[in-house]
């Protein structure tokens, strides 16, 4: 079946996308429903009124798997009423054997099943169950071919997702993901600054580069020259139309004084980073394999801040890592306070069956690990207003994403150190730059006026 064929047979099915986990993911879901919208789907938000619905897994925070499996057995209903919808799985779980059969075996109203590594077969496995009324399940192995020119539907016309590589290769003791989604491969520069281009001539002004550990990138030029990361954020820095450039996420081991320099060189690189520290405790570091030490990360900072002096540092801690004492938790909160985050994701360790930790023995009791999250979020949250308070009477210049979930006369943006901003505005301004006055901090955003043209003048 040619590409017209199948247009033609799933051109006007409705699709949903459901989505669990990191940005990363995010950006695959983009890509999916790019596909579909050229397979002329039109996109839904309840999946109830769907043709098609796809659930893309998470398979670092034991949540996300309680909801997916949650949302898979909503679909049974949706299946028994309309015996020509398709149920589809995808994403980091589906690159899992144990979950491939448990899906197999306990939700037989799954039509499709894929991978991490082959996204860019979707629409053929779609066509496939269509025409051949079979289950499809097609998960591949790592490979180090990087599909590229894949259509994406983005979430939002004034700022978009960019990968720039896959994989990862840092084998934390307790993470999934470098068996999930590969090993390290990187895109090739001008592959990348490609996109952008483009993306700036479709009107977006901000840039997330996305990879496991962005620090790592290592692509090749047309010349055959070698380009780190940091060469990369100054040749986007230089693209027109783009405004600002930010990336997700930063391994403190690979955080180079190069890149620490861009911050002070690059205009459009925005003044905040989000560099993982995980545990304050040099012990439970070692453990963790994360390769560096609390003093290594307090010089970093230090680095950082010396660059940058009003750069906004959030960060991911997981508390409760097995063998974790309370003095080892004592030196997470010892380094929370010395750095004074603005923001932090804070996580209950949880077992990853397949990682190095899950052997453990030392796992440490549930109680336990839920009284030091409270202790290190009650720290952190205090952290967090007091930093968003110190806003208070500044102009932040904010990128307007939209209007406010609980108040649709109110809109909400992100000033360039990622802080959250609500203010009254119209829609107009979605997707534009404005000058607002910081009127009031809160713990998790900032409250503001906006700026009459003549005030920010």
């Amino acid at each position: 079946m040619n590409r017209d064929e199948a247009k033609e047979l799933l051109k006007g099915r409705k699709y949903n996308i459901i989505t669990f986990g990191c940005q990363m993911n995010e950006h695959d879901s983009e890509t999916i429903a790019g596909m579909l919208r050229d397979l002329g789907c039109e996109e839904v938000v309840d999946p109830r009124e769907s043709d098609i619905t796809v659930i893309n897994t998470c398979s670092i925070r034991e949540n996300a798997d309680k909801r997916f499996f949650g949302t898979l057995g909503q679909l049974k209903k949706i299946k028994e009423r309309n015996p020509d919808y398709i149920a589809c799985v995808c994403g980091c779980m589906m690159q899992q054997q144990r979950v491939i059969d448990a899906v197999k075996g306990k939700y037989p109203w799954v039509d499709v099943i894929f991978g991490t590594h082959n996204i860019h077969r979707f629409p053929e496995l779609l066509q496939r169950v269509c025409t051949e009324k079979q289950k499809i399940a097609e998960v591949f192995e790592d490979s180090d071919e990087i599909v590229e020119g894949l259509p994406s539907k983005r979430l939002y016309r004034h700022k978009s997702f960019v990968n720039i590589m896959y994989g990862c290769n840092n084998f934390c003791t307790y993470c999934i993901v470098p068996y999930t989604r590969g090993r390290e491969k990187s895109r090739r520069p001008q592959d990348i600054l490609a996109e952008i281009s483009s993306l700036a001539g479709d009107g977006v002004k901000e840039v997330t580069l996305l990879g496991q550990n962005v620090n790592s990138y290592r692509g090749t030029g047309h010349d055959g020259q070698a380009w780190d990361f940091t060469d990369l954020i100054y040749g986007i820095n230089d693209i027109e139309g783009i405004e600002r450039i930010r990336f997700m996420t930063s391994h403190p081991k690979d955080l180079s004084d190069k890149l620490i320099q861009a911050y002070a060189d690059c205009e459009k690189l925005c003044n905040h980073i989000h560099l993982p520290v995980q545990s304050g405790s040099n012990a439970v570091l070692e453990r963790m394999n994360r390769r560096y030490t609390r003093e290594r990360y307090l010089e970093l900072v230090e680095k950082l801040r010396r660059a940058v002096p009003d750069i906004a540092i959030s960060t991911d801690i997981i508390t409760g890592f097995p063998g974790e004492t309370e003095e080892d938790f004592t030196d997470t909160l010892d380094l929370v306070k010395r750095v004074g985050y603005d923001s932090a994701f804070t996580f209950l360790y949880s077992v990853r069956p397949g990682t190095p930790a899950a052997e453990y023995e030392d796992q440490i009791p549930e109680d336990v690990k839920h009284e030091r999250f409270n202790r290190l979020v009650d720290l952190i949250n205090a952290g967090s207003a007091e930093k968003n308070a110190a806003y208070v009477g500044r102009t932040e210049r904010v990128l307007v994403d939209g209007a406010s979930k609980k108040n649709d006369r109110t809109l909400t943006g992100r000033t360039e150190g990622f802080k959250l901003v609500d203010f009254a505005g119209g829609r107009e301004l979605i997707g534009t730059m404005v000058d607002v006055e910081i009127t009031e901090g809160k713990t998790f955003s900032l409250r503001g006026r906006l700026k009459s043209e003549k005030e920010s003048g």
